[in-house]
């Protein structure tokens, strides 16, 4: 029977619906938060043939635009690929209940996340999340939960559980906080500067806040949780161990602090092969390769907290060798260089009108995206040989997460009204490519001419943890400390605070001593950092790339957009197809215009201002001759405004007939006299001659000249045209 568990939060209901839809799989749930549903699901695959050394867990978000009451923008009119957002939120989900499940648990496991309905205040993807760890503690998956997530926002001096989505536009903080009833097991954030203590506070807060949530999971498995499979640790003789390191007889730990990769790699690699050559008389090929990194792992861990430092031979505090350089592409907008030690990343910032703007076709508020990170991680980048296809989750993660860091520090549309596209290629890994590519971006942002607020740096830190509470903080940790420690803790920020962070842990859980230091130990180094940054370019440069595009802004009366737009779009495609141009037009009367150079964009400026220009009497035009009269000449001195010559007007003496003096096509200069009534406008060539000859030293002739023949070309002649200042 369907039964539901709710709880307030924020002033909200959390409900979790269990036993009405999709019954067939191992666990479900149906999670609603407000107005917003969001079902999940999770199965277990046939015992697979051969032992795993990792988790075979696969978490999909799958977006449906039906949730928003939207209709999908592709041509085939159905969801395709998933959004960035929802790669983002797939990663959040397994990144907290990876370190949850047992490795022991051989059958693949598949987890997914379902958005039924949306509404414009809860943000789906905590939905999504605790349902996802409803349903594991339903089922019969062994699972070191619940766990339970929040946001915590930061609005007017307080800290705020789960703000709705439009209140997070204007938060500080958008801090998301997963934890068991123990610990924090994964934490990440964007932010505008924040100091570590407010981030250290906010993720107590939201620690606090996830206990309710986890006893209501604990409700729903007392009454309806299926028994547990039972599990046997996967142990190994502590006979086999000794024997493996005796096999090393004493090489390994110097094998381990070989100063480079690839040498550190080749010597390992002669190592194993050796072992592996003695093991195989008495283990098959992955029971031995299974001792042999279990065996590696120990004498890692065993090195770093037995020397409290790297396995390099640095302090633990230490920061690899910093190289930074700009301006390493001719024809691009900017570029910047970022090495420390053996990682090393290249980026490029390319500068495009506010019509090149990203448009988003998901769940979210936003519709459109001004500024996009993406990242590349090529396999030679680790010196191997793979696949190179579409971008997979880690790429988009990490790009992602770079993206957070950087947007704060950006100029706002109206200081600065370009698109801006950043892509990082890491051309060498070894430890953090993403934070490389924070400090990367930030180079090639300036070396650009993008007016940042402030320089971005970013660090990774790790952990190892021993026995009775032993631990070792690690600044900038290279791979084998990656991936044979307890932490990777991304933390990216200015000088002032810190602008995005993220946390994964193979614990299950942190505690926030551990945090603290974290953070404070991660802000010394960030300042080292952007210290070396700024000693290779200290200030966006003055002048953009003569490569990218000249934007100009003009804002015109709104009551005139339909004049520069035209019946149908005529008028400004027009305009685009002689300036070659881009011309965006928005409600606000804001006018966005650019260009490959600066003489068309100017160009295209004079013809929109011409178009919104108010005709005032006196003011002086040149204008075209359009039509003959037989009283005088129609001549049209701006756009699509048209005023009248009459003969009497035409010249500074009697003219017996028009054709005399102007035909269709002539340009000449005349004087607005008046605007009647009905809007028509009365103009004076007449005017501009009598003008013209009290310049000093004007001398105009005032004889009659030939049918069709304009007075004699003299300096002061009506060819000789004034300052343009009201044309």
């Amino acid at each position: 029977m369907p039964e539901i568990f709710e709880h307030s939060i924020a002033g909200r209901v959390l409900a979790i619906e269990i036993g009405k839809l999709a019954q067939q799989a191992d666990g479900s749930a149906a999670v609603n938060y407000g107005n917003t549903v969001v079902l999940v699901t999770v199965c277990t695959g046939p015992e697979p043939l051969e032992k795993r050394d990792f988790v075979p867990l696969t978490v999909d978000y799958e977006e449906r635009l039906y949730a928003a009451g939207k209709i999908p923008g592709s041509f085939i009119r159905r969801e395709g690929r998933p959004s960035q957002e929802a790669t983002i939120t797939s990663r959040l989900i397994d990144r907290c209940l990876r370190p949850l499940l047992p490795k022991e648990f051989s059958p693949e496991i598949q987890i997914v996340a379902t958005v039924l309905s949306v509404d414009k205040e809860n943000d789906p993807d905590i939905c999504a999340l605790i349902g996802a760890s409803a349903a594991l503690t339903l089922s019969h998956i062994p699972f070191s939960g619940p766990v339970s997530v929040v946001h915590v926002g930061y609005l007017d001096g307080s800290l705020v559980l789960n703000p709705t989505l439009p209140q997070m536009e204007n938060s500080l903080l958008d801090l998301v906080v997963a934890s068991t009833k123990e610990a924090i097991v994964m934490t990440e954030a964007s932010a505008k500067e924040s100091s570590e203590e407010l981030v250290l506070e906010a993720i107590k807060f939201g620690h606090e806040a996830n206990q309710e949530i986890i006893k209501l999971q604990e409700e729903l498995q007392q009454a309806h949780g299926k028994p547990k499979i039972e599990i046997k640790p996967r142990d190994i003789a502590p006979e086999l161990l000794t024997q493996v390191a005796s096999m090393f007889d004493g090489k390994l730990p110097q094998a381990i602090k070989q100063p480079g990769k690839l040498q550190r790699e080749q010597v390992l690699a002669s190592l194993k092969e050796e072992v592996k050559q003695e093991l195989s008389k008495s283990l098959s090929e992955t029971q031995s390769n299974f001792v042999i990194e279990t065996q590696l792992k120990a004498e890692v861990r065993r090195i770093i907290l037995q020397e409290r430092q790297h396995i390099d031979n640095r302090q633990a505090d230490e920061i690899r060798p910093i190289t930074t350089e700009v301006g390493l592409l001719p024809c691009t907008h900017g570029s910047g260089l970022f090495s420390r030690g053996e990682t090393q990343v290249l980026t490029i910032t390319t500068l495009g009108s506010m019509r090149q703007e990203q448009s988003l076709d998901g769940l979210g508020l936003v519709e459109t995206k001004r500024f996009m990170h993406h990242y590349n991680f090529p396999p030679f980048s680790t010196g191997e040989v793979k696949r190179i296809g579409t971008p997979g989750r880690r790429e988009i993660g990490h790009g992602t997460l770079v993206e957070r860091a950087i947007a704060p520090i950006l100029p706002t549309e109206e200081d600065f009204p370009y698109t801006i596209r950043v892509v990082s290629e890491c051309l060498s890994s070894y430890g953090s490519t993403s934070m490389a590519s924070a400090c990367a971006s930030t180079l090639s942002l300036m070396d650009a001419g993008v007016p940042i607020k402030a320089p971005v740096a970013g660090i990774a830190m790790g952990l190892v943890t021993g026995e009775n509470g032993d631990y070792v903080i690690l600044t900038d940790i290279a791979g084998m400390e990656d991936a044979y420690g307890d932490m990777d803790f991304k933390v990216a920020g200015t000088s002032q605070g810190i602008t995005a962070l993220q946390l994964d842990i193979k614990l299950k859980g942190v505690d926030y001593k551990i945090l603290g230091e974290a953070l404070n130990q991660a802000h010394r180094a960030r300042m080292e950092i952007l210290d070396k940054m700024q000693q290779t370019i200290s200030v966006s440069r003055p002048e953009l790339s003569p490569y990218a595009p000249k934007i100009h802004e003009i804002t015109i009366d709104t009551s005139k957009i339909g004049s520069v737009i035209g019946p149908g779009g005529k008028t400004i495609r027009s305009i685009i197809d002689e300036t070659k141009a881009t011309i965006d037009v928005k409600n606000d009367g804001t006018v966005i215009i650019g260009s490959p150079n600066e003489e068309a964009a100017q160009k295209a400026i004079r013809m929109i201002e011409n178009l919104t220009r108010e005709v005032k009497p006196g003011d002086t035009y040149t204008g075209k001759v359009t039509r003959l009269l037989n009283f005088g000449a129609m001549v049209e001195i701006l756009p699509g405004k048209e005023g009248l010559v009459h003969i009497s007007e035409l010249a500074d003496y009697r003219v017996r007939e028009v054709e005399d003096v102007a035909k269709v096509g002539d340009e000449i200069m005349v004087k607005v006299l008046g605007i009647d009534n009905l809007g028509r406008i009365n103009l004076s060539r007449k005017a501009v001659f009598e003008g013209l000859s009290q310049l000093p030293g004007a001398r105009l002739k005032h004889t009659s000249p030939a049918k069709h023949q304009e007075p004699e070309k003299t300096k002061h002649s009506p060819h000789f045209y004034p300052p343009k200042e009201n044309s």
